[in-house]
Order: C-alpha cells, then sequence, then structure tokens
C-alpha cells in the first residue's frame, strides 16, 4: 500500500504543477454539493441554501430550483466497476467462460446518472418557517442503460432550525467531513446513507450543534435505531461525534446493531485542509461504501472503518487532494456482485481505496474534475486483488 501511497503522492505533484486534465470542485463546492457547509449544515441540514440560484414567490412562500447536470467518463484497466467505484467487484473473475465476471483488458464507460434535479420552499408561519424539500438523481435502472430513471434522493419537512420529518442523510453519517472526490462514491470506510427519519437539532450559536434522530433501519428490521451527534467547530478546525442502536432482522431472528462515528477536520494553513473519520461497531456493513454483510452465518459481523484526506486549494479556481479509505470485518462475506444469479466465489474481509484528484472551476458554475482511483480488495485467507481506473467529469451547477 506503501507503494500506491508514493504513486498517489506522484499523481498529485503532477496536477499541482501542471494543472492538467484532473479536475474537480474545491472542497467548499464540494461539500455545498453534500448538502451545505459544516455548522450551518448541521444547524438546518434540509434547506440551508445561501443565495438561492432560481427562485420565485408565491404568496408567502419562496421556491428554489436547484442541480446540475453532468457527464462523467472511466476507463477501468483491470476489473469494470461501472459509473461509480465498486471495489466488491476487485478480484471477481469469469468462470471457464460460461458466467460473465468483471476482469477486463481495459473497459470504457461513460455515465450522465450522478445528474441532480431538486427543489426547496420556504414559508413562515405562527410556528416558524417551514421548508420542505425535494431531491432527485437518476442512480435507478442499471449502470449501463442509455436511458437513466429518476430515484429520489430527499423528501423533507422541516420547521425552523429544529426540526426535520422525512428522507435525509443518516444522523449517524460524518457529512461535513466526508472527503472530496470526483467519483460519486469516495473512499471505502465511512458511512453513507439517506432514510426517512424525524431529527431535533439544537443549535447553541457558539460552534455547538447537538442532533438526535429516530430512523428507519437502511437493513431490514422492523424496529427503528436511534442515533445521537454532536458537534463542535470552528474556522480552523472541527470534530463530530455520532452514535447509533437498533435491531437488525434476519432468517427470522433479531440481532443488535450499534456503532459510533468520530471525525475531524483542521486547516493549519491557507488552502489546506487535513480530514479524518473512524466508524466502528456491530452489524452496520450495509451503512459502509462496501455494502459489507450484517450478519453472516447467524453472526453479527462487526466492521471498522476509517478515511484520511488532503486538500489544498492552489488558488480560487483549482484544488488537489488525496484519500486514502479503508474497511475491515470480522467475517468474511460472499457478496453477490456478478450479473444473474451467481454467488461469488471470493469473499470479502477488507477493503482499501486511494483518491487522487484535481477539480477547476473556470467559472463559478462550471466544475471540470479528473481523478485517479486504486482499489484493493483482501479475502479471509490473505489473497489480494488489485485494480486501477481513471475518470473525468464536466458539471454545470443552476
Amino acid at each position: 500500500m506503501k507503494r500506491y501511497l508514493t504513486g498517489g503522492a506522484a499523481v498529485l505533484a503532477l496536477a499541482a504543477g501542471f494543472g492538467a486534465p484532473a479536475f474537480a470542485q474545491d472542497a467548499e463546492t464540494r461539500i455545498a454539493e453534500l448538502e451545505r457547509r459544516i455548522a450551518d449544515l448541521e444547524a438546518r441540514p434540509a434547506n440551508t441554501a445561501g443565495g438561492p440560484n432560481l427562485s420565485f414567490g408565491l404568496g408567502e412562500t419562496q421556491i428554489e430550483i436547484y442541480g446540475f447536470a453532468r457527464f462523467e467518463t472511466f476507463y477501468d484497466f483491470d476489473f469494470a466497476q461501472g459509473d461509480l467505484t465498486r471495489p466488491t467487484r476487485i478480484g471477481e473473475l469469469g468462470i471457464d467462460g460460461e458466467v460473465a465476471g468483471f476482469d477486463t483488458d481495459g473497459e470504457f464507460e461513460t455515465s450522465v446518472r450522478v445528474s441532480r434535479l431538486g427543489f426547496r420552499s420556504t414559508t413562515p408561519t405562527q410556528i416558524g418557517e417551514v421548508g420542505t424539500q425535494l431531491e432527485f438523481d437518476l442512480f435507478s435502472g442499471s449502470d449501463t442503460t442509455t436511458s437513466p430513471q429518476l430515484r429520489l434522493r430527499h423528501a423533507n419537512v422541516t420547521i425552523g432550525d429544529q426540526w426535520l420529518f422525512g428522507q435525509f442523510w443518516t444522523n449517524f453519517m460524518p457529512l461535513v467531513h466526508y472527503p472530496t472526490t470526483a467519483d460519486f462514491n469516495g473512499p471505502v470506510g465511512i458511512t453513507f446513507a439517506r432514510v426517512p427519519q424525524i431529527r431535533y437539532t439544537w443549535n447553541s450559536g457558539n460552534g455547538l450543534v447537538l442532533s438526535g434522530s429516530i430512523e428507519e433501519a437502511a437493513g431490514g428490521s422492523s424496529d427503528p435505531v436511534l442515533t445521537a451527534a454532536a458537534f463542535y467547530g470552528t474556522d480552523k478546525w472541527s470534530v463530530r461525534a455520532a452514535g447509533l442502536v437498533g435491531r437488525v432482522d434476519s432468517g427470522g431472528e433479531e440481532f443488535d446493531t450499534n456503532g459510533i462515528t468520530l471525525s475531524g477536520s483542521i486547516s493549519p494553513w491557507d488552502g489546506g485542509t487535513f480530514s479524518a473519520t473512524y466508524v466502528t461497531g456491530e452489524a452496520i456493513g450495509n451503512l459502509l461504501i462496501g455494502g459489507g454483510a450484517q450478519i453472516v452465518d447467524g453472526q453479527t459481523n462487526d466492521a471498522t472503518g476509517f478515511t484520511l484526506e488532503y486538500r489544498q486549494a492552489l488558488s480560487d479556481t483549482l484544488s488537489v487532494g488525496i484519500a486514502y479509505g479503508r474497511e475491515d470485518y470480522d467475517l468474511a462475506f460472499f457478496p453477490d456482485v456478478l450479473p444473474g444469479d451467481f454467488t461469488s466465489t471470493i469473499d470479502v474481509q477488507e477493503l482499501e481505496t486511494i483518491h487522487v484528484n484535481a477539480f477547476w472551476n473556470p467559472t463559478d458554475r462550471l466544475t471540470i474534475a479528473g481523478e485517479y482511483i486504486h482499489g484493493e480488495r483482501t479475502t479471509s485467507d490473505g489473497s489480494t486483488f488489485d485494480a486501477d481506473r481513471i475518470g473525468a467529469s464536466i458539471t454545470f451547477s443552476f
């Protein structure tokens, strides 16, 4: 892995030196795309836009239309992962020419499925400002289709700065410290889920934000999960801690699920930011990017993940970064990732990814991005498979 980190650093240095085709949004733009920034995001998680881009009034209600169109292209050198990084496909070989695998001598892929459309509204009422949010992307259906279908991302109602009812990012997820990548998934080792929920948020006004939620379990469960989180931030650094408890159903039995997430960032000099996230828990694999099994052979599968990132703004329009992620599972699992009903003969014990990218904004609304991604998959017997891919995208926001 040191060899790949060194190689990634070299690519990062080249991107910094030449500002060539690996471009992407700067950190601030990326976090805005992931639903607002730091304390403001935590305090008002559904409708906290700054100045609306496309807005109009209907009586006392203000309506904002937002989103972006994005074209992406990828090239896989070893294993075809589709239109976003899927490390569980790494090492999936065809069998005797009868079962299709993902191994390839090189595969080119394009996608528009990340493109997004959203609507927000705010209305003053006697109980405070009531907001709504509806947001969609094109991730329904196959990743190879040229006619993708709408998929609901967010649908919620907010009352004031405190209450949120509906589908939004899980409160367990460290959204404000999510690594910046051009790839839609980003590195493994971090939680990523949107779920229906009831959330209450309290903002001290001095950097401290507390929140708690009752959420629909992201995996199979007849019971809700409970979460709580605390965030504190300044202009230079921020930290966040979150916890989750609940139950999961599997094979007619119920099992406990629980976990903690710790994350933080620091900006020691102008334009530079270090960030890290850590998550560990019991039966939480379904919340992680790698999508690990919650239950294996009637036992809860403990999982641990972490990410590390460094980003540097080189100018007002160009930034570069490198992010590393890892997931470890106590019990190896066998994902069904091949076409058809075939179950993989290659198990998953560990996953690792490295993303090296650059982001260029020639205008306020146009972003050109490029990225090199290396992924590794380790099985329970210690066998390791790896893959490399490169990608580029162009995005126009409105």
